[in-house]
């Protein structure tokens, strides 16, 4: 009898082992979990964080010069080659950028919890082509001479990567005041580009600056329009695509440059100097 309780007692003990080896492995991979999702949930509340500290003065500063579309993201380059043979027509088309990319974000910012994951990007284009069909018109009707010049590059705005980029990447996340200060950085920062070859192709290429100033500012832009010398002193391929191509290169180049002379002057502070004995 002893034995057969001694043998029921040994038979028993596997028993309870396994099922505190069950219950100890369940409580591990609960804690495990709950670990993983509180890791996740740091996390996503730190990168709210950070966004949310994100000031205003950064936000510029990236779409201006960090983060500028025309030079270090290359979007655009359509309007961006083609428009800018001269200064003025890259200076109006830089305008309705601007004014589009604005009005978009700021509208997308306000409805971006009303609209859906799955329709938002065609809801982002008819909402952009809406708003390029009216800058259109106006400058159709105020200014008829800039409109001829723009062409069809004045209607492309629509498929501007940087307007839908900017969409889907920041107006969609954020409150409408940083998606305007975002929108304006990066259309200011686009229209600079834009003007600066305009400016570049036109001195070369035509010997003159400004000129048919008075297609955008009317009578007061005629004092705008300057010759800088004569025409026979002039290179063609400066206006032709392949100017377009050399010219931002060169302030692709310059930009480059800058930075890298920035981040050697930062690395050089923080440099020991050697002593010599």
């Amino acid at each position: 009898m002893v034995h057969e309780q001694f043998t029921t007692v040994e038979g028993q003990k596997p028993q309870n082992l396994q099922e505190d080896t069950s219950t100890s492995t369940k409580d591990t991979v609960t804690n495990a979990t709950k670990d993983v999702k509180t890791d996740n949930n740091v996390k996503s509340n730190s990168k709210s964080v950070s966004i949310k500290k994100q000031g205003y003065f950064e936000i510029f500063i990236k779409g201006l010069w960090k983060e500028n579309p025309g030079l270090c993201q290359l979007l655009g380059l359509c309007p961006l080659l083609a428009v800018s043979s001269s200064a003025i027509n890259a200076l109006g088309l830089a305008l309705a950028t601007i004014v589009v990319m604005v009005l978009s974000s700021i509208i997308i910012s306000i409805l971006r919890k009303l609209i859906l994951k799955e329709v938002r990007i065609p809801l982002y284009v008819v909402l952009i082509a809406t708003l390029v069909t009216i800058v259109s018109f106006e400058i159709q009707a105020y200014y008829p001479n800039l409109y001829e010049s723009l062409g069809i590059y004045l209607s492309l705005i629509v498929t501007n990567c940087i307007i839908m980029g900017r969409a889907e990447a920041f107006a969609g996340r954020h409150d409408p005041i940083r998606a305007a200060v975002d929108a304006l950085s990066c259309g200011i920062g686009f229209g600079l580009v834009l003007f600066a070859l305009g400016s570049i192709r036109e001195i070369i290429g035509a010997g003159t600056f400004l000129a048919g100033a008075s297609s955008l500012f009317g009578t007061y832009g005629q004092n705008l329009e300057v010759i800088l010398f004569d025409a026979k002193y002039t290179y063609l391929i400066a206006i032709l695509p392949p100017g377009g191509f050399f010219a931002l290169a060169f302030l692709i180049a310059i930009k480059n440059f800058l930075d890298n002379r920035k981040k050697i002057k930062n690395e050089n502070k923080y440099k020991i100097k050697s002593l010599n004995i």
